[in-house]
């Protein structure tokens, strides 16, 4: 079998999911019109910093990632963002899917720092790398072809995209991970001052500390 190319089309929030995800829309494609009676494809997305521009308050957000701007000619480097997988059905030249892309709003992870740090109106510079096995049927039954190591595809997504998923999920919010006696500490915090929530603990301390919200 002749090698399989990959191009994303399209990206969109999914609703509905058990966890946010992002629907990226995926054409394949056999070369001459070859059949391919299944796709069992791996994928690895990474995100690439260096591949835009940023204005001045995304590198004042990204600082704790990259360190200051004026080491980001050293600093700024491809990584990983996540591993997803898919299988898909039989085709005959080409077929557009659905690949799923789970996220987490976790800001301990890399991937959502960079991805929060964005504003709304840009891109985040993504590459797709593609591994897997193609089943064929041919005149002496079934064929079976590894995906060729270096089929990748490059896609720029709308952080926009990104944000409405998470406001789909979690609306006007987002996820810290604290220890429990941090946890403890705010309880108590929070209860000798009968603040209603954890929002209103939190912007409490941040007023004690100079901090403008």
């Amino acid at each position: 079998m002749s090698a399989i190319t990959f191009e994303v089309v399209d990206a969109r929030a999914q609703p509905y999911a058990a966890q946010p995800t992002i629907a990226m829309r995926l054409r394949v494609t056999a070369p001459a019109g070859e059949s391919v009676h299944a796709l069992v494809l791996q994928c690895q997305i990474r995100i690439e910093p260096q591949r835009r521009q940023y204005e001045a308050g995304e590198e004042n957000r990204l600082e704790e990632l990259f360190g200051a701007p004026a080491r980001w000619g050293e600093t700024l480097r491809p990584f990983l963002w996540t591993h997803v997988g898919t299988t898909i059905a039989g085709f005959v030249g080409g077929t557009e899917v659905d690949l799923l892309v789970p996220c987490t709003y976790d800001m301990e992870v890399a991937g959502t720092k960079y991805l929060h740090a964005l504003a709304d109106g840009g891109e985040i510079p993504l590459v797709l790398l593609f591994s897997g096995t193609a089943f064929a049927r041919d005149g002496s039954g079934m064929s079976v072809t590894p995906v060729a190591w270096h089929e990748e595809a490059t896609y720029r997504l709308p952080v926009r995209v990104w944000r409405d998923m998470m406001d789909l999920y979690f609306p006007n919010s987002g996820w810290i991970t604290v220890s429990r006696p941090v946890l403890d500490a705010l309880g108590r915090f929070k209860a000798a001052r009968a603040l209603p929530t954890w929002d209103h603990a939190l912007e409490a301390l941040l007023k004690e500390a100079g901090e403008e919200l």
